[in-house]
């Protein structure tokens, strides 16, 4: 066993890192060490990604075999250095201090809290108001699966292409897929005039689900779970001011450590074409994918696009 705490420095910052032999996902023996190596190796392509975002932590002290929770506020003994964003809820007009996750320091001091996942909002702190994209969350029920996702996914791709809009998928970690279609408009350049709001996203999004249930017996809209065995549910809930996703990178807390990972079009893909489980992702087959290919998710964050005009016609 290795010493209970040691001191090491990231970037001109001290961070105590405590129980580094402990595992958090006894199915493989994964270790909290491992944890923190996998979130200090993949920062470069994870860091843009949390940028300027108010972070929500899942955290699992006692491995993901035990319970674990959600965590919105910063936690209190955080060092000086953390960054924060207070943000109010628009309608409950709680105020959460949130982490916000800029240096590579506060993600190595927030894995060390055994935070696994990481979520986000659609928009960042400084423009709560204006999402950067849209998201679609396909999470099929049992027992369809990660291909009947793919297949979904290639149509909503399609759909999309057809709206002049680009769309990047990534793994949920998990049974799923996430398509997002980046938007980063200025606050002069949306729809109507404007950047667009949650409403504007939300409501895009829930049309083209409704559009796509229409059109495949396989898909559903409503969250009822009895309703959702053999379908693939389009949760376009997800584009609102108060909603998080997990982040490209983050850790999954599954049986064995996964990952959120970024795909490319072809892989979703081979995958719809019953090849799923190449999508299944470790820790260390993120990190051969980036040193070989950088993010695919880069555009996410950079894409200019504008939501078509209310009353377009989809293809």
């Amino acid at each position: 066993m290795g010493p209970e705490r040691v001191e090491v420095e990231v970037d001109g910052r001290r961070i105590g890192l405590s129980n580094l032999d402990k595992v958090l996902y006894p199915a493989t023996g994964f270790t909290k060490a491992q944890v923190v190596d996998y979130y200090r190796r993949v920062a470069p392509v994870l860091l843009p990604h949390l940028a300027g975002r108010g972070v929500t932590l899942v955290r699992f002290p006692d491995g993901v075999e035990a319970e674990g929770f959600f965590e919105k506020n910063c936690p209190q003994h955080r060092p000086e250095w953390m960054s924060t964003t207070r943000i109010t809820g628009r309608t409950s007009g709680e105020t959460v201090e949130f982490c916000l996750v800029d240096e590579l320091a506060a993600l190595v001091w927030l894995a060390n809290l055994a935070a696994l996942e990481l979520h986000a909002p659609m928009a960042t702190a400084g423009d709560i108001d204006h999402p950067t994209a849209v998201v679609f969350d396909l999470d099929p029920g049992p027992p369809a699966g990660l291909t009947d996702a793919c297949r979904l996914g290639l149509v909503l791709r399609d759909l999309l292409a057809g709206l002049d809009l680009r769309s990047f998928p990534k793994t949920s970690g998990k049974k799923g897929l996430h398509v997002y279609v980046p938007l980063n408009q200025p606050a002069s350049k949306g729809r109507s005039g404007h950047a667009p709001s949650h409403q504007d996203t939300r409501d895009f999004a829930h049309a083209i689900a409704q559009l796509l249930a229409k059109r495949q017996p396989d898909v559903i809209t409503v969250m009822e779970r009895a309703k959702r065995a053999r379908k693939v549910f389009i949760d376009w809930s997800q584009n609102a001011r108060h909603k998080t996703t997990v982040v490209a990178y983050s850790l999954r807390a599954t049986p064995a450590p996964s990952v959120s990972t970024p795909l490319e079009w072809h892989e979703v893909e081979v995958a719809a074409d019953g090849g799923a489980e190449v999508l299944t992702f470790t820790p260390e087959t993120v990190m051969e994918r980036v040193e070989g290919r950088g993010d695919p998710f880069a555009p996410v964050l950079e894409l200019r696009q504008a939501l078509p005009a209310r009353g377009t016609r989809a293809p």
